[in-house]
């Protein structure tokens, strides 16, 4: 069951996506929590800020990623930030829960590995002398 898929301009809250698959019939939940980090191979310095963009039918598409991997006893969330996020933010929340740990690891990681390539979702990477870069233009409409 597809329990949340959404992309927000409004800050992520980890909790709600836990207890948006919390059921009785799970005894596992995995979570995915990716945060703007300070740094990255291809910048030149200091990475101040992550300005992310979306195609229009991204939230369509973020619920299709989601559905693609749900199963019988699954339950998913699953949201990705859009508009300007500081160093520390939560840029994506990926909750899974199922009967079983290893069908929670699985389906979180391979949700999350999806999102990454198919979610058309890009981000400006800015840095600290207010150089910027495009990062990740992958992802296609589907």
């Amino acid at each position: 069951m597809i329990a949340r898929a959404e992309l927000r301009d409004a800050p992520l809250d980890v909790a709600a996506h836990l207890a948006d698959v919390a059921a009785p019939t799970s005894g596992a939940s995995a979570l995915f929590v990716g945060t703007v980090r300070d740094h990255d191979p291809d910048a030149s310095g200091e990475v101040v800020r992550l300005d992310y963009s979306a195609h229009p039918d991204a939230a369509r598409i973020l619920a299709d990623l989601a559905g693609d991997l749900d199963a019988e006893g699954l339950r998913i969330a699953v949201s990705h930030r859009t508009g300007s996020l500081a160093v520390g933010d939560t840029a994506i929340v990926c909750a899974v829960s199922s009967a079983h740990r290893a069908d929670a690891f699985d389906v979180c990681r391979a949700l999350v590995e999806s999102v990454k390539t198919g979610l058309p979702v890009w981000k400006k990477q800015v840095e600290a002398d207010g150089s910027a870069a495009w990062i990740g233009l992958g992802g296609t409409a589907r």
